[in-house]
């Protein structure tokens, strides 16, 4: 409050300096005349004065006001006036470009945009851009009161980041010294794996593929002034969805309910958006059948029965199971001829073989033993190879050769690879080629 005042005092004195000092006619020889360039430019310099100022009322001077009145009898007087501060060799000017006749007043601030010493000179320049006179003024030590740039990286995300998590980094910049002048620099950003604009106010990493990124942004504007900031952040893949199927209805009869539930391991983990495809010997089932599939139609029999689950970053685990339907008590007997054979305690009959069939069937036996074990071979028979089946599918650095298929390794550390049809090889290690499953 008190600098307020005191600057408030300073003005309202300045205005009854000019006000008096137009009431005096300066008396100026002709020689004095002769060599003043503003006089020969049909110009008085009736005052020039210089306030400090302290804009942000910090106790420190980070401005300086030029006031400058003049007086002239042509009419429509065009001038451009240039307050111009040096400081380590930089220059920033403050133009302002007005048009009076007889006395008037002019105002100029000079706002500092660095700590230390000042040279401050006012430039006169007629209409023409030609300069008519440079009034030298006074040196001050200032502290700039206008923000320097400043950088900041700010990440919002999980402490651990996995591929597909909400992640965005905000980046707060400002620099409000480089646009005062005409000064604004280049802002460069780094690490990122896409192109960075700077309209970008944030930045949405939530799809960014997993991996280590070193982010950097800097600033230089055409005043020297720089500033940067980093951030560091890790990106983990997310893992395959760990789940498990659990069966109702295993063992029993086809006239029994039957289902087959996919269970969670991580209750944490929203399985909702998945996509679930269920199989049955390896043939899809049609149709979006979600976590529980009704088994009760099936017939009877062993049945493989597979569930794949693919999360939204296109990352698949596979389940799958044996089921056992036996069949009904109620069938006939043309349903009896096509069904799995099956026991049914002491009602189920069965042929009585003979001990005469038993007999001949040894007596076979030991014949074609003898023969077998007394034969004399005439040369040495060299044994055939086993057939290893189709040319090892290796790369090669010794790696399997997916063939651009996606891959997926499971808990227990077997390869396997998807085909476009959803059908799923895996590898085997020994014989070096893809298994169909």
């Amino acid at each position: 409050m008190n600098n307020r005042l005191f600057s408030t005092f300073t003005i309202f004195m300045m205005l009854v300096s000019i006000v008096a000092l137009s009431n005096i006619s300066p008396t100026v020889s002709a020689e004095e005349e002769a060599d003043d360039p503003l006089a020969e430019a049909g110009l008085a310099l009736v005052a020039l004065r210089n306030d400090t100022l302290d804009t942000n009322q910090d106790g420190d001077i980070d401005a300086i006001r030029v006031v400058v009145v003049f007086n002239t009898e042509q009419d429509n007087t065009n001038l451009e006036l240039r307050l111009i501060g040096d400081y380590k060799d930089r220059e920033v000017t403050e133009v302002l470009q007005f048009t009076f006749s007889g006395q008037s007043n002019a105002s100029l601030v000079y706002d500092s945009w660095a700590s230390g010493e000042h040279e401050l000179r006012l430039q006169v320049v007629d209409q023409n851009g030609n300069i008519i006179t440079t009034l030298p003024l006074p040196t001050y030590v200032l502290k700039p009161a206008l923000q320097t740039p400043t950088i900041q990286l700010d990440l919002n995300a999980p402490e651990h980041i996995e591929t597909g998590d909400e992640c965005t980094i905000s980046r707060l910049f400002s620099d409000e010294t480089g646009p005062r002048y005409g000064a604004s620099g280049v802002r460069t950003f780094s690490g990122a794996p896409f192109t960075v604009l700077d309209s970008q106010l944030s930045l949405d990493c939530s799809h960014w593929p997993a991996g280590d990124y070193v982010l950097k942004e800097a600033y230089r504007n055409d005043l020297g002034q720089t500033t940067e900031d980093w951030l560091n952040l890790t990106i983990h893949n997310r893992p395959a969805p760990e789940f498990t199927l659990s069966i109702s209805g295993n063992g029993n009869t086809t006239d029994t309910e039957c289902k087959v539930q996919l269970k969670q391991t991580d209750s944490e983990v929203d399985f909702t958006s998945f996509q679930k495809i269920w199989r049955i010997q390896g043939s899809q089932i049609e149709g979006d059948i979600g976590d529980e599939f009704d088994c009760s139609t099936l017939p009877a029999g062993v049945h493989l029965i597979s569930l794949e689950v693919i999360n939204n970053e296109l990352i698949s685990a596979i389940e799958g199971l044996n089921l056992v339907r036996l069949p009904g008590d109620g069938l006939t007997e043309e349903e009896k001829s096509v069904a799995p054979s099956r026991s049914y305690g002491e009602d189920t009959e069965t042929e009585s073989v003979g001990w005469i069939s038993i007999g001949v069937l040894g007596l076979v036996v030991v014949v074609l033993s003898y023969l077998l074990l007394v034969r004399v071979k005439d040369a040495p028979e060299q044994l055939p190879m086993r057939d290893l089946g189709p040319t090892p599918m290796i790369l090669p650095d010794g790696s399997p050769d997916a063939e651009g298929l996606p891959t997926t390794t499971d808990d227990d550390g077997v390869l396997w690879r998807q085909h476009p049809d959803g059908n799923h090889d895996w590898w085997d290690q020994e014989l070096r080629i893809w298994v169909r499953w």
